[in-house]
């Protein structure tokens, strides 16, 4: 039987804008088994962000139900659901979020760190070298390009060993060498560590490279394909 690591029941999102109250997710129904990598595609604006973060508790849903990991994350507080966000899910963003002030080594050893972790700075040595860049551990944001930056992220989302992987437009700010050089770590990533992978892309190759595909517009589900069929 698979095990549904993601569930949302009718959830939706509205979001204060300068013209007032904006419905931004409509009645989403969605489930994410365990090991699956779901690909989120659609037009900008459609939502695609917007549900990833409802599926990381970074959005919080007004209206329906979302759970993770058999978790409502609905009924959780900002404070549980970041305990819960650092123990169970990595999280990957287009423009890195990287501590300028601290080192690619930090920057990775830190949040384990907070979480407890006696061995934070061994694993996160560990995961440097396993996306190519022990040998900038001592370098600053700022000294790294953007491929770089991507990596240092990369780990930093890898090094708790999550079961959650979430990835928002992960090469959408880089070039298509290094684009595809950040795919291949964090497919690579999902299978080292067995986690569930959802990202959002405006990538075709990228979508091709998932179980199953979801097409957002306006903030509905459009339509859904498997792998076979997602061309």
């Amino acid at each position: 039987m698979t095990t549904s690591v993601l569930e949302l029941q009718n959830a939706a999102l509205s979001l204060d804008g300068n013209a007032g109250r904006v419905k931004i997710l409509h009645d989403i129904n969605l489930t994410v088994a365990q090991g699956e990598t779901l690909g989120l595609v659609g037009p900008s604006g459609s939502g695609k962000s917007s549900l990833l973060m409802l599926m990381g508790g970074l959005e919080q849903a007004t209206g329906g139900r979302v759970a993770a990991l058999g978790n409502d994350l609905t009924s959780m507080g900002e404070d549980e659901l970041a305990r819960f966000r650092r123990d169970t899910m990595g999280v990957v963003f287009q423009n890195f979020h990287l501590i300028p002030t601290m080192t690619a080594l930090e920057n990775v050893a830190t949040p384990l760190e907070l979480a407890g972790h006696k061995d934070a700075f061994q694993r996160a040595e560990a995961e440097l070298e396993a996306v190519g860049l022990s040998h900038r551990r001592d370098h600053y944001p700022a000294q790294l390009s953007g491929g770089e930056q991507q990596r240092v992220a990369l780990a930093r989302a890898s090094a708790p060993r999550p079961q959650i992987l979430l990835a928002d437009e992960p090469t959408g700010n880089l070039d298509e060498t290094n684009g595809e050089a950040i795919v291949e770590l964090l497919f690579g990533l999902r299978d080292k560590h067995g986690a569930t992978l959802v990202l959002v892309t405006h990538s075709h190759s990228l979508a091709r490279k998932c179980d199953r595909v979801v097409r957002l517009r306006d903030g509905r589900i459009a339509d859904e394909a498997q792998r076979e069929a997602a061309e």
